[in-house]
């Protein structure tokens, strides 16, 4: 059998990548082999490091080359204030909009019914030991405006009761349907200082 082309096979690679269609990657592609040097050697050793050395974070499900993350890790941080996000991307988007001085806590997706995700697929065990651990007041709901996570943020805000802690969600001006993760930090940051108790 006859080995693929390896532009193509580049091509086809950055082409499954978010963002990115074969128009877009052929472009990418073409930039990098033009000066290999200066784009494409540089690349690849950054995807073998980070291939090599990020990790989630124990604590909090952050991505991060060390465990804890940088933000499990800060002093500065509010250590009774958890904000409970879909995914690393929502994280990432809130830290972007510098309005959550807080921890945070990675669920790893919402419950959904018709994507067969129940709560045994989700980290709510682990958000559950850290409120007991770790003296945390209030739980904020930073989950996306979306059928499912109505859902989990109701089912949340139902387990989260008996703890004593606080729950609040994100307030409206998050879209319908709407990803924390494309937001403008503006955005977020309105949406989370306006949060409300649930």
């Amino acid at each position: 059998m006859p080995a693929p082309d390896p532009i193509e096979h580049l091509i086809g690679l950055l082409a499954r990548l978010p963002g990115f269609g074969r128009r877009s990657a052929r472009r990418a592609v073409l930039k990098m082999l033009m000066q290999p040097e200066q784009s494409m050697l540089p690349l690849a050793a950054a995807l073998r490091d980070a291939a090599a050395a990020v990790r989630p974070c124990r604590l909090c499900g952050n991505l991060d080359d060390q465990d804890p993350c940088h933000i499990c890790r800060d002093p500065q941080r509010d250590q009774s204030v958890i904000c409970v996000v879909e995914g690393v991307a929502e994280l990432w988007a809130l830290e972007r909009a510098h309005a959550h001085r807080g921890l945070y806590h990675v669920l790893g997706g919402t419950l959904s019914a018709i994507g067969g995700v129940g709560p045994e697929d989700l980290s709510v065990q682990p958000l559950l030991a850290r409120i007991a651990e770790q003296g945390v007041e209030e739980v904020i709901l930073a989950l996306p405006a979306t059928v499912d996570g109505a859902t989990t943020a109701h089912f949340l805000s139902d387990r989260l009761r008996s703890t004593g802690v606080r729950v609040t969600r994100l307030a409206q001006g998050v879209p319908i349907g709407g990803a924390l993760d494309v937001l403008d930090e503006g955005t977020l940051a309105a949406a989370l200082k306006a949060r409300r108790v649930v």
